[in-house]
């Protein structure tokens, strides 16, 4: 199986970078790393932590999205609730809702899930986000529990993947066939390099 590092990035869109650089960056303290563009497009990174981030595509005539709380059942098509945030303590969750009220951004009471405790917010493009502190003791990476009183059938089969549902790869793709193409963020790796020159 390959092995996950963590989110590389969620990917997000907003009509509005400074807004949203302001929000991300100085209110909750995710530094900017990565910057692309050209007129009329830009995509820019937020470090969430060593191996996480978000990024933000901004395109002319993008509206923020309707609110819509957290978690609440909707119909018709949809792909996305909301972005939960890790954070290393109760502490640090008390510090971005002290944060978020003193800079009048509505933020939830701490609400405790048995093994998070979150509070819930709205950046400025209305995207529902969730910072969550891992309860001491509470560990369900290390013992998964199920206590859906109905789980789905696939659900039943328990947390660890199951061998033989999907084919197995008969025609590895072969080194020399391995290409990588050029995209968008050659220009990072050329910026790189003049900044370690002092250019």
């Amino acid at each position: 199986m390959a092995r996950y590092t963590g989110i590389n990035h969620l990917a997000m869109v907003t009509g509005d970078m400074d807004g949203t650089i302001r929000f991300w960056r100085d209110l909750l303290g995710m530094r900017l790393v990565v910057g692309l563009g050209r007129p009329g497009y830009r995509h820019y990174f937020f470090e969430i932590a060593e191996n996480d981030m978000i990024a933000f595509f901004e395109w002319d005539g993008v509206e923020p999205l309707d609110e819509r709380d957290h978690g609440f059942p909707v119909k018709g098509k949809v792909a996305f609730d909301h972005i939960s945030f890790g954070v290393a303590s109760e502490d640090d969750l008390w510090e971005i809702k002290d944060k978020l009220e003193a800079a009048d951004v509505w933020c939830s009471e701490v609400v405790d899930h048995g093994f998070i405790h979150s509070i819930y917010a709205f950046d400025p493009n209305n995207i529902p986000i969730e910072f969550s502190a891992v309860v001491p003791g509470v560990d369900i990476r290390k013992t998964p529990v199920m206590t859906d009183s109905q789980p789905s059938p696939e659900a039943r089969k328990g947390p660890e993947p199951q061998p033989g549902v999907w084919p197995e790869v008969t025609a590895p793709t072969p080194d020399e066939d391995k290409a990588v193409y050029e995209g968008e963020g050659h220009k990072i790796v050329e910026a790189l390099e003049k900044l370690e020159r002092g250019e």
